[in-house]
């Protein structure tokens, strides 16, 4: 059956980063769709239909009447939302699909490992958690370049208040030497994952972002941590 294909009306355009954008798509008149925290859209613009992009949802499944993707400036279709989308602009939008879906229940612990935009999603996660009161533990191993580089941390930092079962550790790889960041450096290895686990059994893992982390934490987690491949997610790019 085909996916539902509409144009929606950009009604929100905020600059997260320098090089990063969310965007607000509208839902029009009549619209009701169901779809899952965790899925993504695939959109393209009105004078160039084949030229279609797919990103993961920032916004969860509670957030009715409009849809948020974040992007980061990154090829033709990144580029041109970062540079030039704005309110009023109109882009074609598919219907949201995919598995890349939380498993929210009160003795799961969600251990999600993301780099640069791969956290999106799990911004997604957390919100549907959260406002749901839910006791699905959720703790998000973030690795960025420098503290300029952290996309949403002003949010993920009111979740980490809000929400006791939430939390959120930054590691960054490109600091100076003099940079007074107190928090963790270098890559995300084994000890930081091993250090926030405590039942395994009852732990699902997600990874989200570049090829080469999401291989990484596979490697860590199906293989070095012998972990069943039911319980790990992943979604990579380039």
């Amino acid at each position: 059956m085909p996916k539902l294909t509409v144009d929606m009306e950009i009604v929100e355009a905020v600059m997260e980063l320098p090089d990063t954008k969310t965007i607000r798509l509208q839902w029009p008149e009549g619209y009701d769709v169901d779809f899952l925290t965790g899925q993504f859209i695939t959109v393209s613009w009105p004078d160039t239909p084949k030229y279609r992009r797919a990103y993961s949802l920032s916004s969860c499944a509670l957030d009715r009447g409009w849809f948020e993707v974040t992007v980061k400036r990154d090829g033709k279709m990144g580029t041109r939302i970062v540079d030039w989308a704005k309110e009023g602009d109109v882009m074609t939008v598919i219907q949201p699909v995919g598995k890349f879906l939380p498993v929210y229940e009160p003795d799961k612990h969600l251990v999600c490992i993301a780099g640069g935009s791969g956290v999106t999603p799990f911004r997604g996660y957390v919100r549907e958690a959260t406002r749901r009161g839910l006791d699905t533990r959720i703790t998000v191993l973030y690795s960025v370049r420098t503290t300029e580089d952290i996309i949403f941390n002003d949010e993920f930092r009111a979740l980490e208040k809000e929400n006791s079962k939430f939390e959120f550790h930054v590691t960054c790889t490109r600091l100076s030497e003099d940079d007074p960041w107190e928090g963790r450096r270098g890559r995300i290895d084994a000890d930081l994952v091993k250090e926030h686990i405590g039942d395994i059994d009852n732990t699902v893992f997600y990874a989200c972002g570049p090829n080469a982390l999401v291989e990484f934490a596979e490697k860590l987690v199906l293989t070095d941590m012998a972990v069943p491949k039911e319980q790990m997610r992943v979604e990579k790019w380039g």
